[in-house]
């Protein structure tokens, strides 16, 4: 009989799950430059095949949802209302991608990642090769959608992403609790996109 979609795909995010967890527990422990992919999928009870299987390399551990946050953002673009405001639109994409971080913050990832980022080369080289990434995906959508010139397009989300990122690590270093993190998070939206969009647009 063959196997499930739906089953294969839960097993699959359960194992992701789970190597998220067994490196943050690490991580948390130890230096990250101590710890290692086999040490990472041996606390996870997995093959460091199976690792790689989830994760290009150790740093992509910590940048779990990136891509699929980006792919949020995209969508909302993509499915704005016909007519809707360019303020609307980047508004209903950053809330897209803040609502699917609300789940790292609990867990820790996303104040262990904000700490390394600031003291591990690798982390903070691929965080940023990450985030580049993604703000050329959603720009590419925005000024596709709204018929803008690169530099403005690429202005607006530098500046939306940008101001979410800083507030984040901003109240994470302070100790915020998850709910209080997600509270600066909508407010740099809020005041990014106050900055950054002409009234009506």
């Amino acid at each position: 009989m063959p196997d499930d979609p739906g089953r294969r795909e839960r097993k699959k995010q359960a194992t992701r799950q789970a190597l998220v967890a067994a490196a943050v527990r690490l991580f948390a422990d130890r230096d990250y430059d101590e710890v290692s992919v086999a040490d990472i999928a041996e606390a996870a009870d997995v093959s460091k095949r199976t690792f790689f299987l989830h994760f290009p390399t150790k740093e992509d551990v910590l940048l779990a949802d990136g891509a699929g946050r980006a792919a949020l953002a995209v969508r909302a673009v993509e499915e704005r209302a016909p007519g809707a405001p360019l303020s609307e639109t980047l508004a209903a994409a950053a809330d897209r991608m803040i609502t699917s971080a609300e789940a790292d913050l609990p867990t820790g990832l996303a104040a262990l990642r904000a700490r390394l980022v600031v003291t591990s080369p690798a982390v903070q080289a691929r965080v940023l090769h990450t985030t580049f990434a993604a703000q050329t995906r959603i720009t590419a959508a925005v000024r596709d959608a709204y018929d803008l010139d690169d530099v403005t397009a690429a202005a607006l989300v530098g500046a939306l992403m940008g101001a979410i990122s800083a507030a984040t690590i901003t109240s994470l270093e302070r100790g915020d609790t998850p709910e209080e993190t997600l509270a600066a998070m909508r407010t740099a939206t809020s005041v990014a996109l106050r900055c950054a969009v002409t009234p009506g647009s």
